[in-house]
């Protein structure tokens, strides 16, 4: 387990046995899971496949919908990317991004209360992440990709970045309504 500089937000490396054959590895255990990060019973599996350079996000859900999330990639590259959105948090508006791959099997988790986002880096990426509470479409929340406040380098051109028709309309962290309060624990609500 690597500790990020946000606190809760963390990247797991499973472990990895190869051979000439191929390789296996054990993509999730929840006593792992509890031992290295804590108790978070996830509900919902969801993948995704895309082409270079679409980028989603940055996304959460507010309130009692509020997801922390299992995330990586089984093929291609992205760069994954979650900003700390807990209005008083020491870390507030900072983010964290690294490379995930299906060569590097790392995973990251991100805890409730950060957007999180991630941009596809090869030809194209299957997407997988685990969500500790269903989606609710009434609860979505976002922040604009290309926030300059938030300084991300999401290493793409931008005339080479893909975006859904409502991933082009996100307020920036300064105008985003309904953010997440550090001193609130949205896990017991």
């Amino acid at each position: 387990m690597i500790k990020t500089a946000l606190p809760g937000l963390v990247v797991l490396e499973p472990q990895v046995f190869g051979d000439s054959r191929g390789y296996f590895m054990e993509s999730w255990s929840q006593r792992d899971f509890d031992a290295l990060v804590g108790p978070v019973r996830f509900v919902q599996d969801n993948e995704s496949k895309s082409r270079y350079g679409v980028l989603r996000g940055l996304h959460f859900q507010k309130g009692v919908y509020a997801q922390s999330k299992l995330v990586r990639v089984v093929s291609g590259r992205v760069l994954d990317v979650a900003v700390d959105i807990r209005r008083g948090s020491p870390t507030f508006g900072a983010h964290y991004a690294c490379e995930l791959s299906g060569e590097n099997h790392r995973q990251v988790f991100i805890p409730r209360g950060f957007a999180h986002g991630f941009a596809v880096l090869s030809e194209e990426a299957v997407f997988q992440y685990k969500c500790d509470n269903p989606y609710a479409p009434f609860a979505e929340g976002a922040i604009a990709w290309d926030d300059p406040s938030l300084g991300i380098d999401w290493q793409l051109p931008p005339q080479a970045v893909i975006l859904s028709e409502k991933d082009r309309h996100h307020p920036l962290l300064a105008d985003t309504p309904d953010l997440f309060d550090f001193a609130v624990d949205y896990y017991n609500l």
